[in-house]
C-alpha cells in the first residue's frame, strides 16, 4: 500500500493473524492520549470482532469468532485481496449493488435469498438517493430472480418509468377493484370517509351485507338452474367472505327495514345509511370500486391474477400509484391489497413468491396507535411476522424509521441505512442493530449521497457501501426536482390557469357520464380502458421543459 493510504482510522477494517485463521475486525476507537513518550507507539485503538478467515489454500470467511486472538498477534490494515474473500459471493443468488468505501475495487454483494426471505428495510432521510436505491435493488432483484412477482406501493408516482417493459403500472383510472373485495372494516372506512363509524348504522350494515351476498348467489344460482329461492340468511356468508354483493340489494334490504319501523327517529339512521352509500356511489374518484363492479359475476381469480401478475406474462411487477386516490380511500386500498397478497400466499401455500414493497412505511404502519388506518397496521404486520412462511416477503421503504410500528421494523432482518439526521431515528436504528455493527452507526449523520450501511443476513458483513450508479431510464421522476426558481418561458396567464382547473374539476366530477341508471340499478359503464393500455397518471412522466403546452386540454 502507498503511504497516502494507510489511514488506521475509525471504520476501517483490519487484519489480526492468528495460528490457525485471521481474524477481521473494525476499528472503532482511535486514541494518542496518556501514551508513554518513551514508547514508539503512534496511538492505540480499539476494535470490534466481527468474523474470521480460515482455509488455507481455499480460505472461506465466517461470522463470530471461535479462537480469540493473544498478546503479541500481529494486526494489519486488511489487505484487499483478504476483503474479496469476505465479501466474495458464496452463491450464484447474489447481486452485486455497489463497491466497498474502504476498497472502491471490491463489490459489495447482497444475498438475495436472505434479503428477500427475511425481509428488508431502506432507510434515509428526503434527498440522500432512496427512491433511486430502491430502483437500484429491486432492478437487480427482478434481474436474478425473473420469476419472482414484485407489487410496489409507489406514494409519490415516482417509478412509472424505473422498470421499463417488466412492470405494470396501475391507478385509479385503470384500476378495477369491486368494492365487494373490501372486508367489513374496510369498506366501513369507505363509507364514513376515514372517520368511524356510527354503531347503530354498523349494526345494519353487519345484519344486511351478508344477505345482499346471499341474495346475489341465489340470482346466479337461479339463472342458470332454475332454483327456488331461500332464506338469503342461510347462505353462510359473513360480513368479511369475499363474494359480490350488489349495492342495489344492500339499499333495499335497507330500506324493507326502515318500512317497518314506526319510530321516526330509529328511521333516521337508516336513511343516513343510505346517503352514505348513495353518495360514495355516486362519487366518480369512487369509480375504480363501483364503475362496473359486478359485471362478469364474480371476478376475484381475474383481480387477483392481474394485480398480482398470474400469469407474468413478461410483467411480473406491479406499480400501484397512489397519488391519484382520494386521500380518504387510500388506507383502505393499501389494507385491501396486503391482506389479499397475504391471503393469496397463505391459500395457496407459498407456491407463487411475491415481493410486497411498501415505500413510505410509517404512513400505513404507524407506531402510534392513534394515527391511521388499524387493519392497514395489521395486514402490514401479518406479511412481516408469517409472510415469508408462505412466499410473500416485505420490503420497507420509510424517511422516519422512529415512526413506525417497532415489531414490524424488528422482523426486516437487512437493513440498508441511509444518511438518517433525526436523533430518534437513528435511537430507532441502534436498537435494530447487533452490538458489533452499533459503532457504524455514528457514521449515519454523515453519509454521503448514494452512501450506505448494510446491516443484517443479507451482506456479509455490517459495511458501509457506496450503490453503484443507476442508468437514467431507472431513475425515479421525483416531484422534488422542481426548480423552485419559475421559468421565463411558462407563460402564467389565465388561460394557464383555466386548463389547470380543467384537469383538477375533472378529476372530481363526471360531466362525460350520462344520466339515465342502468337496469339492474348499477353505475353505467364510465370510461372504460383496457388495464394495460391506460395511461400513467401525469406526476410519473416526469417534468417536460414544454409541459404548459400539455394544459390546452383537459386530461379526464
Amino acid at each position: 500500500m502507498p503511504v497516502s493510504e494507510v489511514r488506521a482510522t475509525v471504520g476501517r477494517f483490519v487484519s489480526i493473524r492468528c495460528n490457525q485463521s485471521t481474524i477481521v475486525a473494525m476499528l472503532t476507537e482511535v486514541s494518542c492520549e496518556d501514551l508513554p513518550s518513551s514508547d514508539n507507539y503512534i496511538a492505540s485503538a480499539s476494535v470490534d470482532l466481527l468474523g474470521e478467515i480460515s482455509g488455507g489454500e481455499r480460505p472461506k470467511f465466517q461470522r463470530g469468532v471461535t479462537n480469540y486472538p493473544t498478546i503479541g498477534d500481529a494486526v494489519d490494515l486488511i489487505t484487499a485481496q483478504d476483503l474479496r474473500t469476505v465479501y466474495a459471493p458464496s452463491g450464484s443468488d447474489q447481486i452485486n449493488v455497489g463497491t466497498l468505501q474502504q476498497d472502491r475495487s471490491v463489490i459489495a454483494y447482497v444475498d438475495v435469498e436472505e434479503m428477500l426471505s427475511k425481509h428488508f428495510a431502506v432507510l434515509g432521510s428526503t434527498g440522500v438517493g432512496k427512491s433511486t436505491s430502491v430502483s437500484l435493488l429491486l432492478n437487480e432483484i427482478l434481474q436474478a430472480r425473473p420469476n419472482l412477482r414484485v407489487f410496489l406501493l409507489d406514494v409519490h408516482n415516482e417509478y412509472g418509468r424505473c422498470f421499463g417493459d417488466r412492470a405494470l403500472v396501475l391507478n385509479p383510472r385503470n384500476l378495477k377493484l369491486p368494492f365487494w373485495l373490501f372486508n367489513f372494516e374496510e369498506i366501513v372506512d369507505v363509507l364514513f370517509g376515514g372517520r368511524p363509524g356510527v354503531p347503530e348504522e354498523l349494526d345494519v350494515l353487519a345484519e344486511v351485507i351478508p344477505m345482499a351476498k346471499g341474495l346475489y348467489t341465489q340470482y346466479q344460482n337461479s339463472d342458470r338452474l332454475g332454483l327456488k329461492r331461500v332464506d338469503p340468511k342461510s347462505g353462510g356468508y359473513t360480513v368479511d367472505t369475499p363474494v359480490p354483493y350488489r349495492l342495489v340489494d344492500l339499499i333495499s334490504l335497507i330500506d324493507e327495514r326502515m318500512g317497518k319501523l314506526e319510530n321516526r327517529s330509529s328511521r333516521i339512521i337508516y336513511h343516513k345509511l343510505i346517503s352514505r352509500i348513495e353518495t360514495v356511489r355516486n362519487d366518480p374518484r369512487y369509480a375504480f370500486m363501483f364503475d362496473n363492479a359486478n359485471v362478469g359475476g364474480d371476478t376475484m381469480a381475474e383481480v387477483i391474477s392481474h394485480l398480482f401478475r398470474l400469469p407474468a406474462n413478461g410483467r411480473p411487477m406491479t406499480i400501484m400509484q397512489l397519488a391519484g386516490f382520494p386521500a380518504e380511500v387510500v388506507d383502505s386500498v393499501v389494507s385491501v391489497l396486503c391482506r389479499m397478497a397475504f391471503d393469496f400466499g397463505l391459500w395457496s401455500d407459498g407456491v407463487s413468491p411475491l415481493l410486497f414493497v411498501c415505500e413510505e412505511a410509517h404512513r400505513y404502519a404507524s407506531a402510534d396507535r392513534n394515527i391511521g388506518f388499524g387493519p392497514t397496521r395489521k395486514a402490514v404486520s401479518r406479511i412481516a411476522k408469517e409472510g415469508r412462511k408462505y412466499g410473500v416477503f416485505l420490503g420497507l421503504v420509510t424517511q422516519r424509521p422512529a415512526e413506525l410500528d417497532a415489531t414490524i421494523i424488528s422482523q426486516c432482518n437487512t437493513l440498508f441505512a441511509m444518511r438518517l439526521a433525526n436523533d430518534r431515528d437513528q435511537a430507532l436504528l441502534r436498537s435494530a442493530v447487533s452490538d458489533a455493527a452499533a459503532n457504524l452507526l455514528s457514521f449515519v449523520p454523515s453519509l454521503g449521497t448514494r452512501e450506505v450501511l448494510a446491516f443484517g443476513e443479507g451482506v456479509a458483513l455490517p459495511t458501509r457501501l457506496r450503490f453503484k450508479e443507476v442508468p437514467v431510464h431507472q431513475l425515479p421522476r421525483s416531484e422534488a426536482t422542481i426548480a423552485s426558481v419559475p421559468s421565463v418561458a411558462a407563460g402564467h396567464d389565465m388561460h394557464f390557469v383555466s386548463a389547470v382547473l380543467d384537469r383538477w374539476r375533472g378529476a372530481t366530477s363526471n360531466r362525460d357520464v350520462p344520466n339515465d341508471p342502468s337496469v339492474n340499478g348499477e353505475r353505467p359503464a364510465a370510461r372504460i380502458m383496457t388495464p394495460v393500455e391506460a395511461p400513467m397518471l401525469q406526476p410519473s412522466m416526469g417534468l417536460d421543459p414544454d409541459r404548459f403546452s400539455l394544459l390546452k386540454k383537459p386530461l379526464r
